[in-house]
């Protein structure tokens, strides 16, 4: 055995403690996920999904864990204040892995939406129905630890006009392990935009995982954000479990501006015909960051679209890497599929792997792939020179263009105007928190 031997000895000890601050719903599956991990183990980089990432050396060290859940000592609203203007948020907080209730007013919700702590309403219906068949030792480690998170439920053809803001909030006093969860429910016709924001409140170690369970059903839209800007010395696993119904339309975009080693999967499955999913990734990596992005999109059925589209720009020793996996199954006929990774390297100690795949069981359709490994054009930036823009000034701009096409796709205005400044003063080295906000320092 190897790291995992560590959890696997805690959940034995702990059993009755993780029990008691958790519910039925999620009590009653964690039995069986310690089973898969005990038999299983973290994945080594023999297994094709974990090639680029070290998962035993993340989970190696010892991360202490709130499994009593002591209350942390944070007022969130003091300490977040974010200046993205007119994004009129309804705004919820995560802090470490624990819903934060509160009375503060969120704006109007329509009838029978419910945002709310992941124990008190969670449904066997839904809950680990899509990640308890993945067969991943992370997803079976949050699975067996994680005792809260956050619900969504939107009923049948609701149009929750105001997107849903949520920071995950990392706070601890010592170093910290923490396990989300967060479950989101559509009925058929419902629409809902979500923004996830990663910060880190102290200059501790931290390793958080993250499960996120998502059921779009027929002709329902989903909008899913993730931004994350912690620090050098966190640690991300997530993973992500997307079921499409019919006529469905999920759009799907993870930004990674600050971190420290980030592994984020996505696995997407069109189980009803007729539904589109756009997935966008952009990562801005230096020093010695690790940037692992992973993604499945299962076409099961046919007249279904995925879209995807990557960029990555490195520079010092950062890492990064893209493996995407389109899976046409027999009988899904029609299907169309564009998948595109492209990259930029700084430097020539930064190191980027990529791996676009396409395995097809059907003879009528229409699928590509592609992927670059590039560095800047030396005629642009010649030609920029040429016109007194200095060589720093010149590669800022030409790095921020190629990033930009990822943010351009974003659907909440606010938001892409705000990462377009974000992502300059990235670029630019220079401090790019929110004004005011004390969690990105």
């Amino acid at each position: 055995m190897g790291s995992e031997q560590q959890y696997i000895d805690l959940y034995k000890q702990c059993r009755t403690m993780i029990h008691e601050h958790s519910s039925d719903v999620m009590n009653a599956v964690r039995d069986e996920a310690f089973e898969r991990l005990a038999t299983n183990g973290f994945p080594t980089r023999k297994v094709e999904r974990y090639k680029y990432t070290d998962m035993q050396k993340l989970f190696e060290p010892d991360y202490g864990l709130n499994l009593n859940r002591l209350t942390i000592p944070v007022d969130p609203y003091h300490a977040f204040r974010c200046d993205v203007p007119n994004l009129s948020t309804s705004l919820y907080f995560v802090v470490n892995d624990v819903f934060y209730h509160d009375d503060k007013p969120k704006g109007h919700l329509p009838e029978g939406v419910i945002i709310g702590s992941l124990k008190d309403f969670a449904t066997s219906a839904y809950y680990n129905r899509l990640a308890g068949k993945a067969n991943d030792a992370a997803t079976d480690l949050n699975t067996m630890l994680a005792q809260d998170g956050l619900y969504v439920y939107v009923p049948k053809n609701v149009k929750v006009d105001r997107a849903i803001q949520v920071i995950n909030i990392l706070r601890s006093d010592v170093d910290l392990m923490a396990n989300r969860r967060v479950l989101i429910v559509m009925e058929e016709g419902a629409e809902l935009k979500m923004l996830f924001c990663d910060h880190a409140a102290d200059d501790k170690n931290f390793l958080a995982t993250q499960v996120i369970e998502a059921y779009v059903g027929e002709n329902a839209s989903l909008d899913l954000y993730c931004l994350e800007e912690t620090h050098h010395k966190n640690v991300r696993v997530s993973n992500v479990y997307i079921d499409q119904q019919a006529n469905s339309r999920v759009n799907h975009n993870v930004i990674t501006l600050h971190n420290g080693v980030t592994r984020n999967k996505l696995d997407l499955t069109f189980s009803g015909e007729g539904a589109e999913c756009a997935c966008y990734g952009c990562v801005i990596a230096d020093k010695q960051q690790h940037v692992d992005n992973n993604t499945l999109i299962t076409h099961k059925v046919p007249h279904c679209t995925s879209n995807e589209l990557y960029k990555y720009v490195l520079d010092d020793k950062a890492v990064g890497a893209f493996a995407g996996r389109v899976l046409v199954e027999h009988g899904a006929q029609k299907t169309t599929s564009q998948m595109t990774n492209q990259n930029l390297t700084a430097t020539k100690e930064a190191r980027m792997y990529t791996q676009p795949m396409l395995e097809i069981y059907a003879d009528d359709v229409k699928c590509a792939h592609g992927s670059t490994v590039g560095q800047l054009n030396d005629a642009a930036l010649f030609y920029m020179r040429q016109r007194g823009i200095s060589l720093q000034e010149a590669k800022m701009l030409l790095q921020n263009a190629f990033i930009n096409e990822v943010i351009d796709k974003m659907q909440l205005e606010p938001l892409r105007d705000r990462l377009h400044y974000l992502v300059e003063k990235r670029f630019r080295g220079e401090l790019n928190k929110c004004a005011g906000c004390k969690l990105c320092k």
